[in-house]
């Protein structure tokens, strides 16, 4: 006799449960999580407790509102709980599908690599897992199989993932110290073609993975460098994979980075992040046709590389469902516009404040720079900051964002005087403007010697020379 499923809540109540322990959420991370997470949030005022969130904007308990200029790291392209995105998903949850039978082929994997494939027309094939690590993990078995070939190159500074896999090609040293040995892999220079050209005579190199833009720093490849490193990779019968888990679905005004330079056609792509939704995990790796075939070459090999939970029913009609929007709303030029104005706007303050030195990036992927000031009384305050760690004014401007702005951004990366914003795409006119307001500000104090500012920029230093 086959069991009715209930239709009762039984003991467990979402609601009731974070009602009486939402509270507790710091101290929680702290005694069972990541026990430096909430010590950190605690050191640099972020220790906020956001209740609510929608679109662009968190609101906490107070009925504040906040800009939200990071995504959860470009996970919310689309902002947070986006209608579309949360009817499909309740629409596939009612539906009960036979999901994840593992010995048959449900329709909703082959609809969304259907449509990402309409974006890569040159790629053929895709491959589901659940994260950006997972695609970028794929992409290097896949090249190394592919190819015969065992090592990758990377670019320095580059960041594609901390799986073991994935952090061999991590450029930066702080993620890899202690976790060696890694994978066969080398870092060359992003834009130096010739270190590319002598790596690849050594025969052995499968490919070379690269963030069209870096997001560490937003620093952008050389014009021409993409299209150059194809046709050197292609020579030496290697294969160029695009890391597009934060550049791609119209992050920098294209759908994806590497179709900002013509002629560009990767052979294997990575994605995640913005086609979740939000929601739902979900990582892809598209390829080429050849490559997919020399995988699975044989009945026997059909699951050489699987993924416990690639192709979930949730995962997919979040991703169709992102897809969707992005095409129905104009993500894709909304992010070129804003971001062009976003980006023209802040420039246009880099002749006004010694203390900025460059704004770059595309669409809606801004870095914003900060170097060494002219004048002897901010340069001795700047001085002190560099002596005790590099990053630490980035960090000053970021803190009074938030805790008199409400505006939520990042430090582009451990040991750099970058911002980087990645809002979700759907900003608009209003948040420029509430930005560039707030930024303005915070650099008027800076520059003006505003004591809480640089009171907090001592709190940073004797916080650095602690940890030291």
């Amino acid at each position: 006799m086959t069991a009715e499923p209930s239709s009762q809540s039984g003991d467990f109540d979402l609601g009731e449960l974070l009602a009486g322990r939402a509270g507790e959420r710091y101290e929680l991370h702290a005694r069972h999580l990541n026990h430096q997470l909430p010590r950190m949030l605690h050191t640099i005022g972020f220790d906020r407790y956001y209740e609510r969130a929608e679109g662009a904007y968190f609101w906490d308990a107070e009925g504040n509102d906040y800009l939200d200029m990071l995504a959860g790291f470009g996970v919310m392209g689309l902002g947070r709980h986006h209608p579309v995105v949360r009817k499909a998903l309740h629409d596939v949850l009612d539906a009960s599908l036979a999901d994840l039978t593992r010995f048959d082929c449900q329709p909703l994997p082959g609809l969304l690599a259907e449509q990402l494939l309409i974006h890569s027309p040159h790629l053929d094939r895709v491959f589901f897992g659940n994260s950006g690590t997972e695609a970028v993990e794929t992409a290097l078995k896949f090249a190394r199989y592919a190819t015969g070939k065992p090592r990758v190159l990377y670019c320095a500074h580059a960041f594609h993932g901390l799986t073991t896999g994935s952090l061999s090609v991590n450029g930066e040293s702080g993620f890899r110290d202690g976790f060696a040995p890694l994978l066969p892999d080398t870092a060359v220079p992003l834009g130096d073609l010739d270190v590319l050209e002598r790596e690849l005579r050594k025969g052995d190199v499968a490919g070379l993975i690269v963030e069209p833009i870096q997001g560490k720093g937003v620093h952008e490849s050389p014009p021409g460098y993409l299209r150059a490193a194809q046709e050197l990779l292609h020579r030496h019968k290697a294969l160029l994979i695009a890391d597009e888990v934060q550049t791609g679905l119209g992050r920098t005004g294209d759908f994806y980075a590497y179709q900002h330079e013509d002629g560009v056609e990767p052979d294997l792509v990575c994605v995640a992040k913005a086609l979740s939704g939000g929601y739902v995990p979900v990582g892809a790796t598209l390829g080429r046709d050849w490559i997919f075939k020399k995988v699975y070459s044989s009945m026997d090999r059909v699951l050489v590389h699987s993924a416990s939970f690639g192709g979930n029913a949730q995962a997919m009609a979040a991703g169709l469902a992102v897809l969707s929007v992005m095409e129905n709303e104009e993500i894709v030029a909304n992010a070129r516009a804003t971001g062009e104005e976003l980006k023209s706007r802040l420039a246009a303050l880099v002749d006004k404040y010694e203390l900025l030195s460059e704004v770059r990036g595309r669409g809606l992927m801004i870095g914003i720079e900060f170097g060494k000031p002219k004048s002897l009384k901010l340069r001795s305050r700047w001085t002190m900051l560099q002596a005790a760690r590099k990053g630490l004014f980035a960090q000053m401007v970021v803190v009074p964002l938030l805790q008199r702005h409400r505006i939520l951004t990042q430090v582009s990366g451990d040991h750099l005087e970058v911002i980087k914003l990645i809002p979700p795409l759907i900003i608009g006119e209003r948040d420029v403007d509430r930005f560039v307001d707030a930024f303005t500000d915070v650099m008027d104090d800076a520059h003006n010697g505003g004591g809480l500012m640089w009171d907090f920029g001592k709190t940073l230093v004797k916080q650095a020379v602690a940890n030291r």
